[in-house]
């Protein structure tokens, strides 16, 4: 039986793609993102967050609060059931995200499938970083990717992620040349990805896929930090500021100007 290990499974969710959906955590990302607002969703095993909120501890007993349960396809499967007829009256459907779902790819795949069986529109919420014989195989069983672009300087997104972009980059050209449906998703983290530089890189990049005019600006903002000191760990940018609303609009001026289509959050 395949299982996987699943942090939350939010269900009427409005910002995840179209119409009402059922969005599905998968715990687990190979990224270390210090903006991070999922951070219960990087480490891929079952972890306790501690001092829940009132409404909280009136289900946890302890104060403390689990997260990742280890579920088989059939049990998500159930929950994401209750709701297929908002989804078949909104255009909605079942958005996978995480951490990042690559991590766990038959789990993934099991997923995506039994989705398809019950005619499910599927979202996949991805870093793109996967290497191809992981990521290929589930390409044809996603309706839209949400692709994130956080830095396009490979030294520069090894600096803050960890891991190199050579193969998110990879994995977006086979999407262009697919001709899937993709939003870019562009985090704007003050002085790390909303520099002059990185900035006019990812437009150039976008303004090249010819299959692909998407993109959806993710403003950073602090309101990951509770769950930080719940986890125990320290975020790296919990002094940094949000971006004003002058430079979240000149950055989207820059990606219009060459007839991309941008939407701001989501």
């Amino acid at each position: 039986m395949i299982t996987g290990t699943v942090f939350d499974i939010k269900r009427y969710a409005i910002h995840d793609g179209p119409g009402i959906r059922t969005t599905v955590f998968l715990k687990g990302c190979p990224l270390h993102c210090p903006w991070c607002h999922n951070p219960e969703g990087q480490n891929p095993n079952p972890e306790t967050m501690i001092h829940a909120t009132p409404r909280e501890r009136r289900t946890h007993t302890d104060g403390n609060e689990k997260v990742g349960r280890v579920l088989e396809v059939r049990e998500v499967m159930d929950e994401v059931e209750k709701d297929i007829l908002f989804f078949d009256e909104s255009g909605g459907g079942v958005t996978f995200s995480g951490g990042e779902p690559l991590m766990q790819p038959e789990f993934l795949q099991s997923l995506l499938r039994a989705c398809k069986d019950k005619d499910i529109h599927t979202v996949l919420d991805t870093s793109g970083y996967a290497p191809s014989e992981v990521f290929t195989p589930i390409i044809g069983h996603v309706d839209l990717f949400l692709f994130d672009l956080k830095l396009i300087d490979d030294i520069q997104h090894q600096k803050y992620t960890g891991v190199s972009n050579r193969p998110i980059l990879r994995n977006l050209k086979a999407l262009e040349e697919g001709r899937k449906s993709v939003v870019v998703r562009f985090p704007l983290i003050p002085q790390v990805t909303d520099t002059e530089d990185n900035v006019s890189a990812t437009v150039a990049l976008v303004a090249s896929l010819k299959s692909i005019n998407d993109v959806s600006l993710l403003p950073y903002h602090r309101i990951a930090g509770e769950k930080y000191k719940r986890l125990r760990r320290k975020s790296d940018v919990e002094s940094v500021p949000p971006p004003t609303q002058q430079r979240i609009a000149s950055i989207r001026a820059r990606f219009e100007s060459h007839g991309i289509k941008v939407t701001v959050g989501g």
